[in-house]
């Protein structure tokens, strides 16, 4: 991870856009603009990390300080999901008409960085979900170059792993990575990666089994009335259960104590890293 003072920096650099939700700096950014944003850093060959946080994103940087750290240096956090875009209109008076997450953000990116013949790269997941993602990205945007696919390892890196993703990545001509590993691992992984090559990397989650067709949304009505998490529970009870019902009531009483004014969250709890940390591939 970047040091702490590099990843104030990087905050301070876009503390235009930044809210503090619970501790978690969310930017109150509309899909237009994330899309400029990332765009913007593809073309100029610059280092942008983005993640989309719903809840369970929020919540893994408020019960860990350091995640907090980590997620808080990123250029762009956007509100995935309704709960987080809520608590940005009422917190800071953002205005948000909609919220942006990690699948549609891909689903409008994707359209311009082919326009502008930008190859993309897609990162974790398994070996499987990536051939049809492969397969269905160029179904869905014609014109689009995927540089190239790489699978997790579903592992910590070793001394040398992460310099070496990075090379095969410059080597790939990408201008853009994908990262589908899981919240918070995601998180872990771009932070990590970010000071390492001059390209945006976007964590988006959920996209890569979405749009390889492994996983089904939910309903837009359910989207749009903060149910996605229900959506999900029911597709992977035994998997997701804790995180929906043990998470969500913790996220209502941290938004309540934060409105109430009864807790000032500190978005910057950790001042110094005590130990290498322990990066996902």
């Amino acid at each position: 991870m970047a040091g702490i003072g590099a990843a104030r920096e990087l905050a301070r650099s876009a503390q235009g856009t930044k809210r503090n939700v619970l501790g978690v700096l969310v930017d109150a950014v509309d899909y237009d603009d994330a899309v400029e944003r990332v765009l913007e850093a593809a073309r100029a060959r610059r280092p942008f990390g983005v993640t989309a946080l719903a809840v369970h994103g929020v919540m893994s940087g408020v019960m860990d300080p350091v995640q907090r750290v980590r997620i808080n240096g990123l250029d762009l956090v956007t509100a995935d999901g309704q709960p987080v875009r809520w608590a940005l209109n009422v917190l800071h008076g953002a205005g948000l008409r909609d919220w942006v997450s990690g699948p549609e953000l891909v689903l409008r990116l994707l359209p311009r960085m082919a326009a502008e013949g930008l190859p993309v790269y897609l990162y974790g997941s398994t070996p499987q979900t990536l051939e049809s993602l492969a397969l269905a990205l160029p179904r869905l945007v014609p014109g689009l170059v995927i540089a190239g696919a790489e699978p997790s390892g579903f592992r910590t890196a070793a001394p040398g792993d992460l310099g070496e993703i990075a090379a095969r990545i410059r080597r790939s001509g990408a201008r853009a990575v994908l990262v589908g590993l899981g919240c918070p691992r995601q998180e872990v992984f771009v932070s990590a990666m970010r000071p390492l090559l001059d390209v945006p990397l976007l964590a988006v989650g959920a996209a890569f089994d979405y749009h390889a067709g492994r996983l089904r949304r939910a309903p837009l009505w359910m989207r749009r009335r903060g149910l996605s998490w229900l959506w999900r529970l029911a597709q992977q009870p035994r998997r997701l259960w804790r995180r929906y019902l043990l998470l969500n009531p913790a996220y209502l009483a941290g938004f309540a104590a934060q409105v109430l004014r009864l807790w000032r969250p500190d978005p910057w709890p950790v001042r110094r890293m005590s130990a290498p940390e322990a990066v996902p591939v």
